[in-house]
């Protein structure tokens, strides 16, 4: 008699197993026959137009925003670069002091050790060579020591220069 209810348990149990397996492929099949194609459950409609896209606007030009830089400013986002870098003439630290460094030579901080990689991209730090630098400067100067991230806002960098030109004078 065990045995009998044992078989007639497993034989309900694949019965509901099968029952479940063809309610859910009735419910979430749109066809409903074997054999033919199924629809997509749902379609989201898009707007598409013939019309050309919007064009981007422009990043604005480095000199243009360089011209109206506010130093105040600047200062406050050199605080990302006071942890490797001082602006005390000759005093070197992770990073080359940044005394005048508006116009200097490239590589040319007395005391530090550079990579060379600077040296490769450009000969003096122009406010134009400064930007694209700190833009992201191991895409700059692939192979430079800095490991700074980057200051992506083009306000913030022209910012930053016209500080660093500021103390300098």
């Amino acid at each position: 008699m065990t045995l009998t209810k044992t078989l007639g348990a497993f034989c309900g149990a694949l019965l509901v197993f099968l029952l479940g397996n063809w309610a859910a492929e009735t419910l979430y099949s749109m066809g409903g026959g074997h054999g033919e194609e199924h629809a997509q459950g749902y379609v989201i409609e898009t707007a598409e137009s013939d019309a050309p896209a919007e064009e981007e606007e422009a990043a604005p030009d480095f000199s243009e925003v360089f011209a109206s830089a506010d130093p105040g400013k600047g200062e406050r986002v050199f605080n990302k670069c006071r942890a490797c870098h001082k602006l005390e003439d000759g005093a070197n630290s992770t990073g080359p002091h940044l005394y005048g460094v508006v116009g200097r030579d490239v590589g040319a901080a007395e005391g530090f050790g550079y990579s060379g990689a600077l040296v490769e991209v450009a000969d003096v730090w122009t406010p134009e060579n400064l930007s694209e630098f700190l833009k992201n400067p191991s895409g700059y100067a692939p192979g430079t020591k800095m490991g700074f991230a980057g200051l992506g806002d083009i306000e913030d960098r022209a910012n930053v220069i016209a500080y660093l030109e500021s103390v300098s004078e």
